[in-house]
């Protein structure tokens, strides 16, 4: 574990921006008028707008998803969820002013995801950002999508977390464990060797024929099968299991996650003529096995921190689409009672589900915590969207 030693010990980005400021909590709400910006999230297959003010209010939020057209496709495609995007990000952004009552007038801010995520995806997105804000004047303002995820507890919690804290993103994207030192200070603890946990719940799915809809995604629906019933030939008993990996004394790659193996193992136990009853039986022990890895990654890591007294972790913030997997809430929620006797207690905080999967009201707030840091910030129309972004390198627009 040498190398997270180093790693949560490591200094601070060298020369950050003016607008890299950290504001207190406290001061979010001395303005005599507060903030009012439009935020635009179209990094992967959610086209949504909203309108959030600085006093931590979200007047709006609309979200288109595409459902119907990854189950049509197997996942998502990119330039069918581009071509979505062009014509639902406008909708969602009328929508979203209609139900605000806010005029455009009154924005402060265009805010848009500017990256990590799909191209041409957030080209849309952004390309959208970029004519409201040529048309309105208003200010211009690119946010990173995992800052945004990782920041919804400053806006949705009473009594948000304190600086340290560790963030938990679990989504079809990404799959770290970060420890947040400032609102734009991040150090990626734990991060994937492969394929990210809400790609390989979608997989096994699919794998598993289970019914596709338009409104649950398909790790939903498999989460909904590993809570029912058993049924013939399984029952209550059953010790069926997959394998956890990284599980053994292994150091190679301890500080990591990584779910293809279990897929993989998951392919190979299916019966060629699925039942119900195995449908049922092996989303439950699925579920069971990726979710067992990830609280053993996580619990490694958490006892390195708290033995070594490396830092006093405030909270552990879970967000991200799989965030909303009570299974997983329940099992991380007994993980950290294991640590109130040996350490102090770390609160487990969550969005509320509706911020868990990609939304604009996580763009817009992140936007507003910069625009406090700094009251001038209006970024140019020639700044790129980065699809390959690292948390680390929030102030580096070098890919």
């Amino acid at each position: 574990m040498r190398y997270l030693l180093q790693h949560i010990n490591a200094c601070r980005p060298v020369n950050p921006l003016p607008t890299a400021r950290t504001v207190p909590l406290r001061h979010l709400h001395n303005s005599l008028k507060p903030l009012l910006v439009l935020g635009i999230e179209s990094s992967a297959d959610d086209s949504s707008a909203s309108i959030v003010s600085s006093n931590r209010e979200i007047l709006s939020l609309v979200t288109i998803s595409q459902h119907n057209e990854n189950s049509i496709h197997g996942g998502i495609h990119p330039l069918v969820a581009q071509s979505s995007h062009n014509k639902n990000v406008p909708l969602a952004i009328e929508r979203c002013i209609k139900q605000s009552g806010v005029k455009l007038d009154d924005i402060d801010a265009i805010a848009y995801t500017r990256g990590p995520g799909m191209r041409g995806c957030l080209m849309v997105g952004e390309m959208a950002a970029k004519g409201l804000s040529a048309g309105t004047g208003k200010r211009l303002i690119g946010v990173h999508h995992m800052q945004a995820h990782a920041l919804t507890p400053l806006l949705t919690e009473s009594d948000p977390p304190e600086f340290p804290f560790l963030i938990l993103l679990v989504s079809g994207g990404h799959t770290q464990l970060v420890l947040a030192e400032s609102q734009d200070n991040f150090k990626i603890l734990l991060d994937t060797l492969d394929s990210k946990i809400g790609d390989v719940f979608e997989k096994a799915a699919r794998l598993l024929k289970l019914p596709h809809s338009s409104t649950i995604s398909p790790g939903a629906i498999l989460e909904k099968f590993a809570t029912m019933s058993p049924l013939s030939p399984y029952d209550q008993t059953s010790e069926k299991k997959l394998p956890i990996p990284l599980s053994t004394g292994d150091t190679k790659h301890k500080e990591a996650f990584s779910f293809a193996g279990i897929l993989s193992s998951l392919q190979r136990r299916l019966p060629i003529n699925l039942t119900e009853g195995d449908q049922r039986e092996f989303s439950r022990i699925f579920q069971q096995a990726v979710t067992g890895h990830l609280i053993l990654k996580l619990e490694q890591t958490i006892s390195i921190i708290t033995k070594e007294g490396l830092n006093k972790i405030n909270g552990l913030v879970v967000s991200g689409g799989v965030a909303s997997n009570a299974y997983l809430r329940k099992q991380l929620q007994e993980m950290l009672n294991r640590y109130k006797n040996e350490s102090e207690e770390i609160k487990l905080f969550y969005p509320p589900i509706s911020l868990c999967t990609d939304n604009a009201a996580m763009i817009a707030w992140t936007a507003i915590l910069r625009l406090q840091a700094d009251p001038t910030l209006n970024e140019p129309y020639d700044l790129p969207i980065r699809p390959k972004w690292s948390l680390e390198e929030l102030y580096n627009d070098v890919e």
